[in-house]
């Protein structure tokens, strides 16, 4: 089997490598902040087939790709696609992706905290924060933070 020049098993799409042997609807979802559904959006605005190969793409589909999922209200997909709705510090829409969507939830989890509302004060305990039951379950972020209590056995040579 002979294979195409323009064939690469590598592309890198918004800072991520993503494997050429893969559909690109697939592919995609391998970028952090990049769902089914978003790919999928983003897919049909590019114009790009969903079974298509990754490693077939051009450098422009692969720089149109880029620009769709980095600056989505600019290519107008709907806004409940996004995953930042009105943001707490700018109260605007928008998609976060790779380390930012990290960066955004370690400050949203750090502002609950300081503000020490319910949900801040369960992330501070280590405890579940959506109401789960806690009877049964999250046994190992209950308790004291240096290990568990239990029984000890005798160390042999001590009496």
């Amino acid at each position: 089997m002979e294979e195409d020049k323009n064939y690469r098993h590598i592309v890198r799409i918004v800072n991520t490598d993503l494997n050429g042997a893969k559909s690109i609807y697939n592919a995609l979802r391998k970028i952090k902040g990049v769902g089914f559904m978003y790919s999928n959006a983003v897919l049909s605005v590019a114009g790009i087939p969903k079974a298509k190969k990754c490693g077939t793409l051009s450098d422009a589909e692969a720089k149109q790709l880029d620009e769709i999922i980095r600056n989505p209200a600019q290519f107008d997909l709907p806004t409940w696609l996004f995953n930042r709705k009105r943001d707490y510090e700018t109260n605007e829409d928008m998609h976060v992706l790779t380390t930012d969507l990290d960066f955004a939830k370690g400050n949203d989890i750090k502002r609950i905290r300081k503000i020490k509302c319910y949900r801040g004060v369960r992330h501070s305990a280590g405890l579940p924060v959506r109401g789960q039951r806690t009877r049964s379950n999250f046994r190992r972020n209950k308790g004291k933070k240096g290990g568990s209590l239990g029984v000890q056995k005798k160390k042999p040579g001590k009496k």
